[in-house]
């Protein structure tokens, strides 16, 4: 009698926490919490805590059960929820951090002056690369003569 009482209280305080949740909006926490809190409520109208009276026969038993699968149901269906909005995080709203600091500074050279012209590598694929070479080292050298090194 006394673990009715304990179960059937976590369940009552459970779904006021649950109503406390939706009443912030926050939905998908409140239906898994209520989820949460039925269990208790479930397995004591299941006739778990006292399996040996009367289980199979009592129709507050297969009330109980009900119970459960729809618990089960609620979670399942939060769960796929969460999963189909890219998790925890986006559903909290937070993205990923950039890859980049915010305060960091633009690069010294764009994309494009780094990536080499196709009919400079076409023409010199047959022969020596002498002549890209002593474009890198001009590069090297007018920063060098920049910085007064």
């Amino acid at each position: 009698m006394l673990a009715e009482t304990i179960c059937s209280a976590v369940s009552a305080a459970g779904l006021g926490i649950a109503a406390i949740t939706a009443y912030r909006k926050k939905y998908l926490s409140a239906t898994r919490i209520a989820a949460w809190a039925l269990v208790p409520l479930g397995l004591v109208m299941t006739g778990a805590v006292e399996w040996a009276f009367d289980t199979v026969f009592s129709p507050v038993a297969w009330v109980g059960f009900g119970v459960l699968g729809l618990a089960w149901l609620l979670l399942l269906t939060t769960r796929g929820v969460e999963r189909r909005r890219g998790g925890r995080k986006a559903a909290a709203g937070g993205a990923e951090p950039a890859a980049v600091a915010p305060g960091a500074s633009a690069p010294a050279r764009p994309r494009e002056a780094l990536a080499r012209p196709a009919s400079g590598q076409a023409s010199s694929a047959g022969a020596s690369s002498s002549g890209t070479a002593s474009e890198d080292f001009s590069d090297i050298e007018a920063i060098l003569k920049k910085h007064g090194i």
